[in-house]
This record gives structure tokens, sequence and C-alpha cells, in this order.
């Protein structure tokens, strides 16, 4: 199997069988070693200020990390000699973040949000990312830091 398959197979798990991002409606879009790309449409059920009707902080952080835990589960898979169902699972149990550092620019406006991430620092134990958050005007909302166990 492809690594390509291997990412659009964890991708659809990912959207479809992980409640709290169907929730919040977090749609993963694609993901590699390089980048990931989490979007999501804004929702009147995420509003975290009514008067402002601006997102709430904690969906804010919470699609960054997401953003940033694809983009370590890829680099996971990139080190694996064995690309088998059961080795990929087996090593992708252990992704778990580690500390998650939110920065919020802008009040979270719009009505498409597109997070991305990159890898800083991949080792076999811990990965560091770097997750952006901006609406479609390209507005940047957010940015974090996110530090992964991956090993």
């Amino acid at each position: 199997m492809e690594k390509k398959d291997i990412y659009q197979q964890i991708i659809n798990f990912w959207n479809n069988d992980m409640p709290f991002n169907r929730l919040l409606g977090l749609e993963i879009q694609q993901f590699d070693k390089e980048q990931s790309e989490v979007r999501f449409l804004w929702q009147d059920k995420l509003i975290g200020n009514p008067i402002q009707k601006i997102l709430h902080g904690g969906v804010t952080a919470t699609v960054l990390d997401i953003a940033g835990g694809v983009v370590a589960a890829a680099n996971i898979i990139e080190q694996l000699d064995n690309l088998s169902p059961e080795n990929i699972h087996y090593n992708l149990r252990k992704l778990s973040t580690i500390d998650l550092r939110t920065d919020f620019l802008l009040p979270g406006k719009g009505e498409v949000f597109i997070a991305t991430a990159r890898i800083i620092r991949s080792g076999s134990k811990v990965a560091v990312a770097r997750m952006e958050l901006h609406n479609e005007k390209n507005d940047h909302i957010a940015f974090g830091t996110g530090t992964y166990m991956v090993g």
C-alpha cells in the first residue's frame, strides 16, 4: 500500500469516526510529512462571544492541536519500515499532545476557517509543530506551537 493511500485512510477515519471532530465540523483536507490542512465552516454553536459573534477560543486551540497532531502522525508513518495496518495502528496509538501553546491574534470571524501545520522538529520520541489559523479572507486569527509524543 502506498503512503498516500494510508494517509487517505487515516483522513477518512479521523473525519468520520472521531465524534469530537464531527461535533465541531472539522475536516482534515490533506496531510503528509510536510504539512497538514484542517478546515471547518462557521456554525453558531461555535460562538465564544455572543455579543461579537466570534469563534470560541477552545475551538481555535482544538483545531490547531488537531492540525499539529495530524502532521506529527505523518512523521510517525514516515519513520516506519513496516507499513502494515497493524504496525501503523500500533505506532499511531502512541501519539498524544504534550504541550500546546495558542496565541490569539484577531477575533475569530469568518465563514470558513483553515488551520495548517508544519513540523519544526521530528525525532524518534517527540515532534514539534507550528500551526496557523486563517479565515477565507486570509486573516491570520491565531498561531500555535504543539509538542507531540510520537514514540
